[in-house]
């Protein structure tokens, strides 16, 4: 018998008891669905056994590490089902490409097409592994064999991507005769899945999974096209310059270095930038440029980059920070916690910014503030401006495109930009790249540089961050005038080398270290390449330093 202690209370169970058996009495406690168990500090899958004392900690639906895990599991289902009803040649031609809202868009590929009546059988197929409970098996294999089996499958994409592996061997999952691999952890049968739709969409499948918020329950879908429009222009980017997944991205490294790529990546970016430019200035009329986006996507070198490229335009562009109009520090509104919520809409002396900014375009001078985030009080230091005809503002905060913040502005003086890191990169055809890790890791690293913190801090302040993204940016995007997409196809590979000593400093006793565990086998999967080849106005040098522009 082995002692099992969960929440101070202690039990006995037979050794090699599941952690599912475990976990069963605490179901209706916990409000959730459990999906992983944590034994002295481990993640287990729920399939595993107790082999000797532990203490266990539950995550469900609502956790992070929970939500994931049913994110990939019903994944696996639903490739399992293409499997069954297209043949399991046909599954690996389907590629986990990237989401929107609470969608997951798969995109099918080499003359491979899903019709509307297969989607259905697909998910009617999915329906019927979720009522069987279908197990799903783990297996660890040596690395060799695993190249191997994939091999055979015509999993190409997985057998380069371990080629680049350190470990001797590796775990892959099973399920009734469908092999595949997965960066993460899996519910022990489709059961633990029943929440999910499958509708067509564009020239794939969009499948819905419930949010983090309310686990039970399959939102409708609600289109942001631009969005996908933005994503799918990346995607087919990467795919006609050969690099699609992280083995692709290392071999290319591997053959030739990654100096020539990184100036390709570059140039593209700037085409997009001064096309961008261009249309703003065939706009006419336009005099306040405004962007907006979530953490760490590179705004300020974007609008450092995108005023170069207006200045060749003939324009004469003027820098302005949202963030210079906040209200003294005293009159921040607070959160739940009772901490300052500098993200929210009345963190801006919105009243102030409207008028300053109806000053100007009627033509006064205006003399703009600065804020002291050391005293928390606005200061005037004789930054005058006035318009001119040639003159344009460009306008950087997260409340940029939400029209609260403008409404006192004529439309038609105004441009809208929304930017992010649309990660387009992939691990494999079926585990992709979330957006949220890409510039989580960015913030990690710019935040040790220039704020000395810590990545511990760094991933406790994320969930906050995110709920502000969520509430003031992303309902906002589809009203952007354009859209740009900030994220670099060998930025990984740059900032692994900067983000893996501050992930390692993090002790496993610290609620954190499950996070950092999980970040740095991802970084494990990239080749590291050297900082010193990236021009210095690369939106990276933003995050590692080195950049020209005051950032």
């Amino acid at each position: 018998m082995i002692t099992v202690t969960v929440e101070g209370v202690q039990k006995q169970y037979p050794e090699g008891t599941t952690y599912e058996e475990i976990a069963a009495p605490y179901q209706e406690k916990y409000g959730g669905l459990i999906a992983l168990a944590a034994a002295n500090g481990k993640i287990r899958e729920l399939f595993k056994r107790a082999a000797k004392d532990c203490e266990v900690r539950f995550f469900t639906l609502k956790d992070d590490l929970g939500h994931k895990t049913y994110v990939r599991t019903v994944t696996m289902v639903m490739l399992k089902a293409v499997a069954d009803v297209a043949g399991q040649e046909n599954a690996q031609k389907c590629r986990v490409e990237c989401t929107i809202g609470h969608g997951y868009y798969i995109r099918t590929f080499d003359g491979f097409v899903l019709t509307p009546e297969q989607i259905a059988s697909v998910k009617e197929r999915m329906r019927q592994l979720v009522q069987e409970k279908m197990p799903i098996m783990k297996k660890t294999y040596p690395m060799v064999e695993a190249m191997e089996l994939f091999r055979e499958k015509g999993m190409r994409d997985k057998e380069k991507l371990f080629r680049y592996r350190r470990s001797s061997s590796v775990n892959i999952y099973e399920m009734d005769g469908f092999f595949d691999y997965y960066y993460g952890y899996m519910m022990p049968n489709a059961g633990y899945v029943p929440y999910f739709d499958l509708i067509p969409y564009h020239e794939g499948m969009m499948l819905l999974i419930p949010e983090k918020s309310n686990p039970t329950k399959v939102e409708t879908f609600a289109p942001r096209e631009k969005l996908f429009q933005t994503m799918q222009e990346s995607e087919k980017w990467c795919s006609k310059i050969g690099i699609e997944t992280v083995g692709d991205l290392n071999d290319y490294i591997c053959q030739r270095g990654l100096s020539e790529m990184i100036l390709v990546q570059e140039a593209e970016q700037e085409r997009r930038i001064g096309e961008i430019a261009k249309d703003i200035v065939s706009r006419g009329g336009v005099k306040f440029i405004m962007i907006a986006g979530p953490s760490s996507s590179g705004k300020t070198s974007f609008s450092h980059r995108l005023s170069i490229q207006l200045r060749t335009q003939g324009m004469v562009p003027h820098p302005i920070a949202l963030d210079d109009y906040f209200v003294d520090r005293e009159k921040t509104p607070k959160d739940e916690n009772g901490d300052y919520n500098f993200e929210c809409l009345e963190a801006i002396d919105i009243a102030l910014f409207n008028s300053d900014m109806s000053r100007l375009l009627a033509g006064e001078t205006v003399e703009l503030p600065t804020f002291n985030f050391k005293t928390g009080k606005r200061e005037y230091k004789g930054n005058y401006k006035t318009l001119g005809p040639e003159d344009v503002l460009v306008i950087e905060g997260i409340h940029g495109l939400n029209e609260k913040t403008s409404s006192a502005l004529p439309s038609e003086s105004k441009y809208r930009i929304y930017i992010s890191a649309l990660t387009s990169l992939h691990i494999d055809e079926h585990n992709r790249i979330p957006t949220t890790d890409g510039r989580m890791i960015r913030r990690m690293v710019r935040d040790a540089r220039t704020r000395g913190m810590d990545a511990k801090r760094t991933i406790q302040m994320w969930p906050s961050v995110r709920r502000g993204e969520e509430e003031n940016i992303f309902p906002f995007q589809e009203g952007a005038d354009a859209m740009f997409n900030s994220a670099l196809i060998y930025e990984l590979a740059v900032l692994k080398q900067y983000a893996e000593p501050l992930l390692f400093h993090i002790k496993p006793e610290e609620p954190e270290f499950y996070e950092a565990k999980r970040l740095l086998k991802f970084l494990d999967y990239f080749l590291g390449v050297d900082s010193a080849n990236l021009p210095n106005n690369s939106i990276c040098r933003e995050f590692v330093g080195g950049s020209c522009f005051n950032v």
